[in-house]
């Protein structure tokens, strides 16, 4: 099974407000040498408000573990049900907790309009860079998909990576022209599992963009997708068992197959069964793991709905089958 005991050097740390010093390229250098994660946004169970304490836990927990970048409000942290004032708070709680140890990057998304000020904002509460998540509802075409992207781009001065999938698919013709506009458009997400749109925007853009595996849950594809470039993926589990997820992409990153398959095997195919069950479960499972571990982080808000109950128990045992239930001590780590 897979135990790793590898941990973070910490950057030094940033004060208060102070804007980053990465550059959008530092910025996605960083991201492509590691893992990637989105924490989970904690709400208070009574009234679904934002739980700042537990979230400034859960962060500075998380960042003692060997993590390239978090994702602020993404959306396995459920930036769907935020208020943009609420995606600005978890953002600069996140910064502030961190301190530098981690590059943090903001969600923005919505329409256009929205998604420019969530870049503002992001900027204004010291973020690393910027997932560029699609735009709500509406199917467009290239150049309104492309308007959008350069719209965000020139708000900030922010890194800014972008998320292929759903409503927002972009072409490799459509990002190579945004990469020649935008020189802060430094990343491609992809979470829609087209292997010939990946190699056609590959061969096309080449290491102009670093390139972030999106699908999820993306351990199950992190091997195939490193065989074709990509450094880096985001893992939602990550949340609740780090050292599983930080052992898993490290066998991956040095194409161990057994230990990869042992990993997709023994937890991940089956936290999937449980997962597929209903739709919004792949954000509900990651706040059901937090409960798992005692680090309750809340429920989800509607329209996602919880585990139930007797699923809670089901992936609890799954957690409690891994070594230290997939947790080992910060001295251990060290």
């Amino acid at each position: 099974m897979l135990v790793s005991a590898a941990r973070d050097k910490r950057r030094s740390p940033r004060r208060g407000h102070e804007m980053t010093k990465m550059t959008p390229r530092e910025m996605a250098q960083t991201l492509g040498s590691g893992l990637l994660s989105f924490p989970v946004t904690p709400f208070h169970a009574a009234d679904y408000s934002f739980n700042e304490a537990q979230y400034r836990q859960n962060m500075d927990w998380l960042c003692g573990y060997k993590v390239a970048g978090l994702f602020a409000a993404g959306g396995t942290g459920e930036f769907f049900s935020l208020t943009p004032a609420e995606v600005e708070k978890v953002v600069t709680v996140a910064v502030n907790e961190t301190r530098g140890r981690v590059p943090v990057l903001a969600g923005a998304g919505y329409g256009t309009a929205i998604a420019k000020d969530l870049a503002v904002a992001a900027e204004r509460a010291g973020a690393d860079g910027l997932l560029l998540l699609p735009p709500y509802l509406v199917n467009s075409e290239q150049e309104g998909l492309m308007a959008h992207v350069e719209a965000v781009c020139a708000a900030t001065k922010l890194g800014v990576i972008v998320y292929n999938r759903d409503n927002a698919v972009l072409t490799e013709d459509s990002l190579a022209r945004l990469a020649e506009r935008c020189p802060n458009l430094v990343g491609y997400k992809d979470g829609i599992g087209d292997i010939e749109l990946m190699v056609r925007i590959q061969s096309k853009i080449g290491d102009r963009f670093t390139y972030v595996g999106g699908l999820p849950t993306a351990e199950t594809f992190a091997l195939p997708y490193l065989e074709m470039g990509v450094t880096t993926y985001s893992s939602a589990v990550f949340n609740f068992v780090p050292e599983f997820s930080t052992a898993f992409y490290a066998a991956v990153r040095r194409r161990d197959r057994d230990a990869v398959a042992a990993g997709l095997k023994d937890f991940i195919l089956p936290l999937l069964a449980i997962r597929n069950r209903k739709k919004g479960y792949p954000v509900s499972i990651i706040k059901a793991g937090m409960k798992v571990i005692g680090r309750d982080s809340g429920p989800v808000r509607p329209p996602l709905t919880d585990l139930t109950p007797a699923e809670i128990d089901e992936l609890a045992a799954l957690v409690a089958a891994l070594p230290n239930g997939g947790l080992i001590s910060r001295a251990a780590a060290e």
